[in-house]
Formats: structure tokens, C-alpha cells, sequence
């Protein structure tokens, strides 16, 4: 499946998790390697989400153990896990009454840095994830999809968390915009190296974005590899997503990697 990492960040150890009779995970084993992008790549329903939230024990697997950091992450307090591992979804979850500023400052303002330290960190990150500093008071409905985004992994962000987790960022975007926030994800993790785990649907922004792809199939993990190895691998569910997304795939290879 995959050739094993010494000392993963994130790893999962024969995985499984079940509702009422219905199988959604089974036998899952998977590392996440430190500054790395692992995409978790598939159809809906085939498990990507459910592995993302036993992470950050949004869900509790029914056997089997998710590891952070080496440790059992049901063996600790499960507000500080929470709190140490950034969350971005597709939508948002921006508080809407809420400042900019104010949704971005959350995390630290809860785990008690300073009011300086807090307002420096606004500023990188409005910076950092290409958002002007006028916009600091602005409140999410004055802002674009888009620029909604961006705050939305400038909060995930603000409290310099080791791992980043990623459903369907870019998702509900129009085409242009999500191509700009993929070029700028990938800009921000060459600065940052946060391990990432990332879902997505959409084989193109798995290889543009993705250090290696862990392909899912009806809640199994089928494989995991690099974007080129993918392209070339004769596993027949990789080989099926690669006919189904037809000819350009090698540049997407390309400029993830440019």
C-alpha cells in the first residue's frame, strides 16, 4: 500500500469506522509524512471526509487507532487536538457577525496570546493569504467568495498549527478563482511546510496540489503514490480516474511542481 514512514505526523493504524450496519471505513492504514500535502482522493461516499474528521476526532473510529504525533489521539484532551490542527472546509464557517480580524484572531484569543502578538498575526496572515489590510474590519458578507476563502485558511492558520486539514477548499469556487487559491495554496505551503491532509473529488487539483495521493474506493484505502506515479500506475482504479479525466493531466503534474 505504502512503504512505511519513520515517525509520521498523522498515521492510521487498520482503521475502521462503522454507523448502525453501514461500513464506512474499513482496514484503513495510511502515514502522513511531516510538511507534506497527502490528498485523500475519491468519489463521494468512498470515505475521504469520515478520514479527515478522525483526525482532529470529529469522529471516533469504532476500531483500529489514529495516531498525532505519535501519540493515540483518544488518549488526550480532545479540545487541545482541535485547537493544535487547522480546519478549513468548503464552507467556510465564517462567523458572519464577526469581523475579519476578529474570525482570524479566534484560536489565539481562546489559547490566551497577548493583544499584540494577536494583531501581528492578522497582519501576516492578511499577507500571507493575499487579502489587503483595509481588510481586517470588513465583515464576510462584504467580501468575495473568494476572499471568504482566504480568511478561512488565514483562521486556520492563526495559531501556527503543525497540520492542516482540508475538505474541499476550493469546491463551491468558479474555475478562475480556484485556480488563483490552488497557485497560492502552493506558494504558502513552500513558505510554511505545514503537513497537510487534503480532500478533494477532482483528480487535476489532487495532482497539482498533492506531495502523494491516497486513492479511496468504497471506504477502503486503494493506494497511495506520488501524482506522476499515479499517472502511470496500473492499478485499475487509478487508471480509471486518469481515462475518466482525459489528456492534459501531465500539466497539472507540471505546474504543481514549477
Amino acid at each position: 500500500m505504502q512503504s512505511p514512514v519513520a515517525n509520521p505526523v498523522v498515521e492510521f493504524r487498520n482503521v475502521a469506522y462503522r454507523i448502525g450496519d453501514t461500513q464506512v471505513l474499513s482496514g484503513v492504514d495510511l502515514q502522513v509524512q511531516l510538511g507534506e500535502t497527502l490528498v485523500l482522493l475519491g468519489r463521494s461516499g468512498s470515505g475521504k471526509t469520515t478520514t479527515l474528521k478522525l483526525v482532529n476526532r470529529l469522529l471516533s473510529p469504532t476500531a483500529g487507532e489514529v495516531r498525532v504525533r505519535g501519540v493515540p489521539n483518544a488518549s488526550g484532551d480532545v479540545i487541545r487536538l482541535r485547537r493544535s490542527i487547522g480546519y478549513v472546509i468548503q464552507d467556510i464557517g465564517l462567523f458572519p457577525h464577526f469581523t475579519v480580524e476578529r474570525n482570524i484572531s479566534l484560536v489565539p484569543k481562546i489559547v490566551g496570546w497577548p493583544e499584540e502578538r494577536i494583531r501581528a498575526r492578522v497582519r501576516e496572515l492578511l499577507q500571507l493569504t493575499g487579502l489587503a489590510p483595509d481588510m481586517a474590519s470588513r465583515y464576510p458578507h462584504q467580501l468575495s467568495g473568494g476572499q471568504q476563502q482566504r480568511v478561512g485558511v488565514a483562521r486556520a492558520l492563526a495559531a501556527d498549527p503543525e497540520i492542516l486539514l482540508m475538505d474541499e477548499p476550493f469546491g463551491a469556487l468558479d474555475p478562475l478563482t480556484r485556480d488563483d487559491l490552488q497557485r497560492e495554496f502552493l506558494s504558502l505551503q513552500q513558505r510554511l511546510r505545514k503537513t497537510v491532509v487534503f480532500v478533494t473529488h477532482d483528480l487535476r487539483e489532487a495532482l497539482r496540489l498533492g506531495s502523494r495521493i491516497a486513492l479511496m474506493e468504497a471506504g477502503r484505502l486503494v493506494t497511495v503514490l506520488t501524482p506522476r506515479e499515479f499517472l502511470r500506475s496500473t492499478d485499475p482504479w487509478a487508471s480509471a480516474y486518469v481515462r475518466a479525466f482525459g489528456d492534459g493531466l501531465e500539466s497539472a503534474v507540471n505546474r504543481g511542481t514549477s
